[in-house]
């Protein structure tokens, strides 16, 4: 019998996430990964421009997250935190509490981004209902927001283009675009049913990292503020340096009474994340009451390693400067394509921390959105360029680790001016 390549056993078991199989483009076969580069099997090697999805915060296979890890597995794997507590969890815990913004006292762990949304949800909506104010059930959001792919993540998002066949189950949201009058709006029109806003700080990622402004966060804090509701954060993707700062919220001045935190708690390479809340909703449960317990949780909550990991790339952020890191970064790719202000087929050239991107408008062929046909070829085009990008339909992005060096970032943003020179 013939051996199977990795593909035709790909193709014939699994199915990946956000993939279209019956288009038949294969994946790209990876075999390692070192700092900021892929290795693929057939020896070539990559630049991971995307940070893995926005999560490789340091590099792939950081040595010092890795000993974090071997350590916590040898001394504890895995415990229930239901009922059991433990160092990690406890200390990573603290320490979220020390570097979140001001006034983030409590921390609720889950597994991913998604989870650590509907947890934010969730505590939002049932400190309403159990603490005499039922009616306020409807969050506001963002025009193009993705925060997930739970139900509760999915109410808030966008439906278009990812969630249209579940719109009949997604719960009540308002939309708006990024102004303080728009959200004013809202509130005027949701009186006293409003539950509370949810938003991305400076970055909506999947969105085409669209930008928002440094006043619109503070105004959303204020009129959270003026109507008695809860400005939630998710810091998924803009979270430990991203951004420029440690956290986006920083960058405006502003603290929201839950952050959504995952991708870089561990650097990327475990799966854990975090709801920083506030002290006044962590009391809207505290009872003698069981039935004002928060019934949520998860088979690897506060997993003991994720914790260990946690931690140790929270002390990397601070010892390696990596938001000041990530913002050179960006800047030096940012320099480096300038000469794409004046490329007609370019417009909205931006940059936020270590984003860098740009959208593609150049011809009747190249459709806008995430589902723009031009979208694949550029990823294609981009791979053969020895680059990882994932273009969001057709917007043009790097968010690559800190670990980049400035020759990738150089290469990253060559790769980026090909591009547009081939496709605008």
């Amino acid at each position: 019998m013939t051996k199977k390549t990795l593909i035709e056993r790909d193709r014939a078991c699994t199915w990946h996430p956000y993939t279209q199989h019956g288009l038949g483009r294969d994946p790209m076969e990876v075999a390692s990964a070192k700092d900021a580069t892929l290795t693929l099997t057939d020896g070539r090697e990559v630049i991971d421009a995307i940070s893995s999805w926005w999560a490789i915060l340091h590099g792939h296979g950081d040595p010092i997250l890795i000993e974090a890890m071997r350590q916590q597995f040898e001394t504890l794997d895995h415990v229930l935190f239901a009922g059991a507590t433990h160092e990690p969890a406890v200390r990573l815990a603290e320490r979220l509490v020390e570097v979140t913004p001001k006034g983030l006292d409590r921390v609720f762990y889950s597994d991913n981004g998604s989870t650590a949304v509907e947890v934010a949800l969730k505590i939002a909506l049932q400190n309403f209902a159990q603490n005499g104010q039922p009616e306020r059930q409807v969050f506001i959001a963002l025009n193009g927001a993705y925060h997930g792919d739970t139900f509760g993540s999915m109410s808030v998002g966008d439906p278009d283009p990812f969630f249209e066949a579940y719109r009949p189950f997604l719960f009540d949201c308002i939309r708006i675009d990024p102004t303080a009058e728009a959200l004013s709006q809202a509130f005027e029109q949701l009186g006293g049913r409003a539950a509370g806003v949810i938003v991305e700080p400076l970055i909506q990622g999947a969105a085409g990292m669209q930008t928002n402004s440094i006043e619109f966060l503070q105004a959303v804090r204020q009129q959270c503020d003026q109507n008695r509701v809860p400005f939630i954060a998710d810091e998924v993707m803009t979270g430990f340096g991203r951004t420029g700062s440690l956290f986006a919220c920083d960058r405006a001045g502003v603290s929201p009474d839950l952050m959504c935190l995952a991708k870089g708690l561990t650097g990327g390479i475990f799966p854990l994340s975090a709801t920083v809340v506030s002290e006044t909703l962590f009391q809207g449960f505290f009872s003698e009451d069981r039935m004002r317990t928060f019934f949520h949780g998860h088979t690897f909550t506060a997993h003991p390693v994720g914790c260990a990991v946690a931690l140790a790339s929270l002390q990397l952020n601070i010892d390696r400067k990596v938001p000041e890191r990530l913002q050179a970064i960006g800047e030096r790719i940012r320099a480096r394509i300038s000469p794409l202000e004046s490329n007609p087929g370019v417009s909205q050239l931006r940059q936020v921390g270590g984003m860098v991107a740009w959208d593609l408008v150049g011809s009747k062929d190249n459709d806008a959105g995430y589902l723009s046909q031009v979208g694949p070829a550029l990823h294609q085009a981009s791979l053969d360029m020895g680059v990882l990008l994932r273009p969001l339909g057709n917007v043009v992005y790097a968010l690559p680790p800190a670990c980049t060096t400035d020759a990738q970032a150089d290469q990253i943003a060559d790769t980026m001016l090909a591009l547009a020179d081939r496709f605008a």
